[in-house]
């Protein structure tokens, strides 16, 4: 005969390893620093890519203006001002990208906690019949 309340705990957690499980689980496997820790440094490379390509955007906009101006200025203070607006470009997506994925290990790991709390009320449920 079949038990309704186990059917109805394994229903739940079949659905949660289909959908949101795979996610949690495969953060769940890192430590929380490797986890997020890995996920800064793809974000600090998106936007070191993202930085590069803006600014050969606005490079190449007006280059003839560029070129012609290139002489009058001085180089090192604009080199500096790029390396500058470079740094604050990337040390804040990097502070973002920190606090996202530092949240989104903790609310993983909390749905993990509770699912691995179901798997074992259905171990009780099968070892208490």
């Amino acid at each position: 005969m079949l038990n309704e309340e186990r059917v109805i705990l394994m229903t739940k957690l079949a659905s949660y390893e289909a959908n949101d499980g795979k996610k949690n689980i495969a953060i769940g496997n890192f430590f929380r620093s490797d986890y997020i820790g890995w996920q800064v440094l793809k974000s600090i490379i998106s936007a070191t890519i993202a930085f590069v390509v803006v600014f050969a955007m606005y490079i190449f906009y007006d280059f003839e203006i560029f070129m012609m101006d290139i002489y009058k200025m001085d180089l090192l203070e604009f080199g500096k001002n790029v390396l500058l607006l470079y740094a604050v470009v990337v040390g804040g997506y990097a502070v973002i990208s920190y606090i996202v994925y530092a949240y989104r290990y903790s609310k993983a790991r909390k749905s993990l906690k509770l699912y691995y709390m179901n798997l074992r009320k259905l171990s009780n449920m099968y070892s208490n019949k």
